[in-house]
């Protein structure tokens, strides 16, 4: 599986300004050559971004951002907002554009206009509409083969929940951590520590970081992973492979990981 090259996303680029036609070939081929026999089994927990990995949700954000901005002038470019922002959780990203533009919100706060925004990518984004592809047999099969599974993103608890709803996986996660539960987005480790943390608090059978993989779509999330001393497997569904080139494991699709794969990746 991970032999071939792979062709990947031809999205609109006004969307996905860091989506190309790209050639990726998995780095480390991890599971080669295993049989289910053979696995040495290491992994105990994977560990998912939200944005961009399990809901294809960046654009709505961006949007909801720029109608939120309108009223000040302001107009975050995709390549800007792909650069600089993703990530960020929403707090940041406000302070910081106040910051790069020296913005004049009128006296709004960051909670106000976080506030504001939330509304407006509630109305994009819609109940349930925007999982991405083979995330829910993936999840379907690390439950099957008892991996605990969960969730740190840069998002609020309102979006996921809203992303969540009424799909298979609404109830899949045995922790989900997000903006609400931080004081530092990625790349600093904070949420990916905070996670391991409740996972441990949820179960005697305790976890280390070693025994934990992330699947993130960023160089942001990737380096908070690795800051937390967790493996780290990058997805191209926001970025090229160049840009993710720190992971221990590229990929342009769940449905190219293999259980052999994960537990391999940990051993």
């Amino acid at each position: 599986m991970y032999h071939k090259e792979q062709s990947v996303y031809q999205s609109d680029s006004r969307k996905y300004p860091y989506r190309q036609q790209v050639n990726v070939r998995a780095i480390r081929n991890a599971g080669r050559g295993c049989t289910a026999g053979e696995i040495n089994v290491s992994l105990k927990a994977l560990i998912f971004d939200f944005d961009g990995v399990i809901a294809d949700s960046e654009p709505c954000h961006l949007s909801a951002f720029n109608q939120t901005f309108a009223e000040f002038g302001i107009e975050l470019d995709p390549v800007a907002y792909y650069e600089k922002y993703l990530g960020c959780t929403d707090y940041e990203l406000i302070e910081d554009v106040q910051r790069d533009y020296k913005a004049d919100f009128k006296g709004r706060t960051a909670k106000q206009l976080a506030e504001q925004k939330t509304e407006i990518f509630h109305e994009l984004i819609g109940a349930g509409r925007s999982i991405i592809d083979g995330i829910i047999e993936f999840v379907a099969e690390l439950k099957k083969n008892n991996i605990r599974i969960a969730v740190n993103s840069g998002a609020t608890a309102a979006d996921i929940e809203l992303m969540l709803k009424g799909t298979k996986i609404e109830k899949a996660f045995e922790v989900i951590v997000t903006a609400d539960d931080i004081e530092k987005g990625k790349p600093d480790p904070q949420g990916y520590l905070l996670t391991l943390k409740k996972l441990n608090d949820n179960s005697k059978d305790k976890i280390s970081a070693g025994d934990c993989a992330v699947i993130e779509d960023s160089k942001w999330g990737i380096i908070a992973a690795q800051k937390a001393g967790m493996r780290t497997i990058g997805i191209t569904n926001s970025y090229p492979a160049k840009e993710l080139l720190g992971s221990d494991l590229i990929i342009d699709s769940v449905r190219h990981l293999t259980i052999s794969a994960l537990h391999k990746l940990c051993s």
